[in-house]
């Protein structure tokens, strides 16, 4: 086979990849479109499920699933970007603690959801007496998306050059500031991809959801309060309330507007906010 050919081949295969998940992406969210938009409305998101979800809106379904992914954010991003940094920066490559935390974080990647939600629910809901609460299922998000933030915030960080650190020491810049202003605006992109991966799993949850923040879908007042998320309102509609698919497909097609509108909005944040330590440097 010549040159030419192969490549042509290879080129023809990519091509044929790349088109394939393009119409897939598209399939999809014009099945969603067809199937919910018809049922969207302002009232639908502003006002509260009645007769099992067929009839009214999501706005109580709405309100904890921001809730929870509050909840979680607020507890992975300190700690996922303080063990990716202690990971980069403080430990040696081939160390043992630095090899053991790595492989426990690649395993903890793989688990599925449903383990998580045991864990959570014996863990968050059981033995810290928070039951069946927002709390409860923010927090096991949290232990989820945690490994995929580290694993990409420390592979950002291990990216940058070590001319970078080598100048900033050359300047008597200490190490923190060189953290603070050179090396996190530096990683941002990476934070971002990894603030997007776990903003997609934790928004998109339902079995590890079910277990700990359950099923009660009125409106939460507090933290300790049981909420429905979007993902498993859209379960219970598709899978055990008959008649709901034309609000599931809704409420599905909310779910993807979302996930979207807070992807872009972490990625803007984490690029604005790291992004003016180089200038404040």
């Amino acid at each position: 086979m010549s040159e030419r050919l192969r490549n042509a081949l290879f080129g023809g295969l990519v091509w044929s990849a790349a088109l394939l998940m393009l119409t897939t992406f598209v399939w999809l969210l014009g099945d969603l479109i067809i199937g919910g938009l018809g049922h969207l409305s302002w009232t639908f998101v502003s006002t509260p499920p009645s007769d099992a979800g067929r009839a009214g809106g999501i706005a109580p379904i709405l309100v904890s699933t921001l809730l929870i992914l509050a909840v979680a954010l607020a507890a992975a991003l300190p700690l996922g970007i303080g063990c990716a940094i202690w990971l980069a920066e403080y430990t040696r490559r081939q160390g043992r603690a630095g090899a053991l935390i790595r492989l426990s974080l690649d395993g903890l990647a793989g688990v599925p959801s449903i383990v998580f939600g045991l864990f959570g629910n014996a863990f968050f809901c059981v033995t810290l007496k928070l039951g069946f609460s927002i709390l409860s299922g923010g927090l096991t998000l949290a232990c989820m998306i945690l490994p995929i933030l580290v694993r990409t915030t420390e592979s950002g960080l291990a990216a940058v050059g070590g001319d970078w650190r080598r100048g900033a020491a050359a300047l008597g810049m200490s190490r923190t500031a060189t953290l603070w202003h050179l090396l996190l605006p530096a990683a941002a992109p990476a934070i971002g991809a990894g603030l997007t991966l776990g903003i997609g799993r934790a928004t998109a949850e339902t079995a590890a959801l079910i277990f700990t923040s359950g099923y009660v879908d009125r409106m939460p007042e507090a933290l300790t309060d049981s909420g429905r998320a979007l993902a498993v309102h859209i379960y219970d509609l598709a899978m055990n309330v008959g008649g709901g698919d034309a609000a599931a497909y809704a409420s599905a097609l909310v779910l993807v507007a979302l996930i979207a509108l807070t992807n872009f909005a972490a990625l803007g944040a984490t690029e604005r906010w790291l992004g003016k330590r180089i200038g404040s440097s």
